[in-house]
């Protein structure tokens, strides 16, 4: 197949099917994965016991703090390519496409260094219980072993993106996940290897998914193309991504440093009610990578589309991805309610009490979840227009201040698992609230700034 039959005209024509045909793949590619982690879980769950399950799910929120940095500066890369790509600067797209995959080498490194070294450390930090921690940490210092492909699939994939192709990277994941679960049951099923198996084979995955997209983008004959001896540092493209890139990574890590507080939290309860949570979070991960894949698909229309000075088509494509996003989260979250009990059961079949604990956690969070994709869309609309700096600080006040505070000073009156798991829509209702205003406050200056730049051209 060419490499046209892959993109998506970002500028031209209806909108609504074209959101669509972006975002599917990308939910499919979320999807998987969060397949890579779950299989991870379910596997240990059923196969090795609770103390497994928990250590693998406890350290979603560790490693989520530690990679979202990065993970950020994928994002800078995405808009600062789609802008080029929208304004037809094929050279200035060829400097972002280098820079960005040398970010990508560098960040993996200083990652895997970091979490391979640091993860006991961390790990006590949170309150671990002393029936998981040994566990936990032995599967964090192998999982970080597989930073560098992490990052290099990351950023190839957010490079593809910004020209609308998103089924290459769902097959290239869909391939990885195939060996992913196949090594799981073989390393822990035959060789008994418990949670270091499956955190091999995760990291094998993640390799092979990092070569298929490095592979793409050599192979690629347009402005994408990458050729590995021209990959350096850019100063300026640096700067542009990172203008983007770091306040987005920075917020992430914002939010994974209160919930890694709420995880130590939760942590204190033992090994019943983390097992419960961890089983939780890994459904509530499903309903998140639908709304999250609607995120996605507003950061590269609105870069693409406001880069070319389409001032009307950014607001359709605003109100379109605020839609689809609720839909996705009232419809996911609803069904992960409903089918709570038998989806908790995947992960500890004949333990009622973790299953009670995991049904108690999904009543709280799947129920509002839309309220997050919400919060979560609107951010990528503001990062798509330029915007990326107040966007932190409000995710910092709004979400990641509130938690703290609600764990300071108003779970201790309670001191139940309720208390700490209703402080997530709170928060999420907050910080959308002020995403949304601030949209309003800045799109008339935005949309005037670009229409003078277009002008000027002219």
């Amino acid at each position: 197949m060419r490499r046209q039959d892959y993109t998506i005209d970002m500028l031209h024509g209806p909108l609504s099917g074209k959101l669509l045909l972006f975002a599917l793949p990308l939910m499919a590619s979320s999807l998987l994965q969060l397949l890579f982690n779950a299989a991870d879980v379910v596997v240990v769950g059923r196969f090795v016991g609770k103390e497994a399950l928990a250590a693998v799910g406890s350290t979603s929120s560790l490693i989520n703090l530690m990679v979202n940095l990065f993970v950020g500066l994928s994002v800078g890369a995405n808009v600062v390519v789609a802008r080029e790509l929208g304004a037809g600067r094929k050279e200035d797209v060829r400097r972002g496409v280098h820079t960005a995959m040398t970010l990508a080498g560098l960040g993996g490194i200083v990652l895997l260094i970091l979490g391979s070294t640091l993860a006991r450390q961390l790990l006590a930090l949170m309150s671990s219980p002393e029936d998981v921690i040994d566990l936990a940490s032995l599967y964090l210092r192998i999982y970080f072993l597989g930073m560098p492909a992490n990052m290099v699939y990351n950023f190839g994939a957010a490079i593809l993106r910004a020209q609308g192709d998103t089924r290459r990277p769902l097959y290239f994941l869909s391939a990885a996940g195939v060996v992913n679960v196949c090594l799981n049951l073989v390393f822990v099923i035959v060789c008994r290897m418990s949670v270091a198996g499956v955190a091999l084979a995760t990291i094998a995955a993640q390799y092979i998914s990092a070569a298929l997209v490095l592979l793409c983008l050599m192979r690629d004959n347009g402005a994408l193309h990458l050729e590995l001896r021209s990959l350096s540092l850019d100063k300026q493209v640096v700067k542009k991504i990172v203008r983007v890139g770091f306040p987005a990574g920075f917020q992430g890590m914002l939010f994974s440093l209160s919930n890694v507080v709420i995880q130590s939290t939760i942590n204190s309860f033992g090994s019943v009610v983390v097992a419960g949570s961890a089983a939780s979070a890994n459904i509530e991960g499903f309903v998140y990578s639908g709304m999250n894949a609607v995120y996605q698909t507003a950061l590269t229309f609105v870069s693409q589309n406001y880069g070319a000075g389409e001032c009307r088509r950014v607001d359709r494509v605003s109100a379109l991805c605020v839609g689809y996003s609720t839909a996705i989260g009232l419809v996911l979250g609803g069904l992960a309610v409903v089918f709570g009990r038998q989806l908790a059961g995947i992960y500890a079949p004949g333990d009622p009490l973790v299953i009670a604990a995991a049904e108690e956690r999904m009543l709280y969070v799947c129920t509002l979840y839309f309220i997050c994709g919400l919060m979560d869309t609107m951010v990528g609309i503001l990062r798509g227009l330029g915007h990326s700096v107040v966007p932190m600080i409000v995710s910092l006040v709004g979400a990641c201040g509130l938690r703290l505070l609600w764990v300071a000073f108003v779970f201790p009156f309670f001191g139940t698992p309720a208390a700490l798991y209703i402080s997530y829509p709170i928060s999420w209702a907050v910080t959308a609230a002020m995403h949304a205003g601030f949209f309003f406050v800045v799109r008339k200056h935005a949309y005037a700034k670009v229409r003078h730049e277009t002008a000027g051209v002219q």
